[in-house]
C-alpha cells in the first residue's frame, strides 16, 4: 500500500493505494477521507495520479457525496426539516424540542417514525383522492425501496410509497402520489401522463429535481 496526496478541485486529497490482482481501477473514500484507489499490480503511481487526474469530476462527486453523508450524521430528517437526534434513556419518549428530535431509544424513535409515516402518507393520500377523477378503490402499501418513490400496479389496484418520502416536505410526497395514482389513467410515461400530472402538480418538474438530490 503506497499513502500520497492530490489536488481535486484544488482542494488536497489524500489518498491511499492499494496494489491487487485486478485489471480495473476503483475509486472510494473512507471514513477517514482518504481517496482508497484499488489497482493492478501492474500501474506506477505515476499512471494511477493520471487516472485520478483524468477522473476529477466524477472522484470530486464522489468526495461530496461522502462529506454531505459525513454532516448529516446523527440528523433526523422529517417532512423537510432537519432535526439533531439525542438518545437517552433519560427521555420517557419522543419529544421534539430547540430543533432536536430527543429519545429514549433508536427504536423508540423508528416507532413513532412509523406511526408518523402511515399517518401522514393516508392524510395525504385521501386529499389527492377527492380532486382526482376516476380513481378506483386501492390498497395502500408502504416500504422502504431503493430505487423507487412510489409504484403503481393498476391491475392489482395496489399503490407502494417508500418509506423514506417521510423526510422531504408534503409537497412533495403530493407530487409522488399524484404522479401514481395518474398511472391508473395512463400505463405509461407518455407525453400525455406528464401533461396529466401537470393538472394536479403544475410544478412536477422541480419536485422531480429535489428528488434527485
Amino acid at each position: 500500500m503506497i499513502q500520497d496526496e492530490i489536488i481535486l478541485k484544488e482542494k488536497k486529497i489524500p489518498i491511499k493505494i492499494i496494489f491487487k490482482k485486478i485489471k480495473n481501477v476503483y475509486f472510494r473514500f473512507d471514513d477517514n477521507g482518504f481517496l482508497v484507489v484499488s489497482a493492478s499490480i501492474s500501474l506506477s503511481l505515476k499512471k494511477i495520479k493520471k487516472l485520478i487526474i483524468e477522473n476529477e469530476d466524477a472522484i470530486y462527486k464522489l468526495y461530496l457525496k461522502k462529506e454531505k453523508k459525513k454532516d448529516e450524521e446523527g440528523i433526523i430528517r422529517l417532512l423537510g426539516l432537519k432535526y439533531k437526534l439525542e438518545v437517552s434513556e433519560d427521555f420517557k419518549q419522543v419529544l421534539f424540542s430547540d430543533g432536536s428530535i430527543k429519545t429514549p431509544s433508536i427504536n423508540a424513535l423508528n416507532d413513532y417514525l412509523k406511526k408518523i409515516t402511515h399517518q401522514v402518507f393516508i392524510e395525504e393520500t385521501e386529499k389527492i383522492k377527492r380532486i382526482m377523477p376516476n380513481i378506483p378503490n386501492f390498497s395502500l402499501k408502504i416500504r422502504k425501496m431503493k430505487t423507487r418513490w412510489g409504484v403503481c400496479n393498476y391491475v392489482k389496484n395496489t399503490v407502494t410509497l417508500n418509506s423514506e418520502l417521510i423526510k422531504y416536505q408534503r409537497e412533495i410526497i403530493d407530487y409522488v402520489i399524484i404522479h401514481e395514482l395518474s398511472h391508473f389513467t395512463y400505463h405509461n410515461h407518455s407525453k400525455e401522463f406528464w401533461d396529466y400530472v401537470k393538472i394536479y402538480f403544475p410544478d412536477y418538474k422541480k419536485a422531480r429535481k429535489e428528488l434527485r438530490r
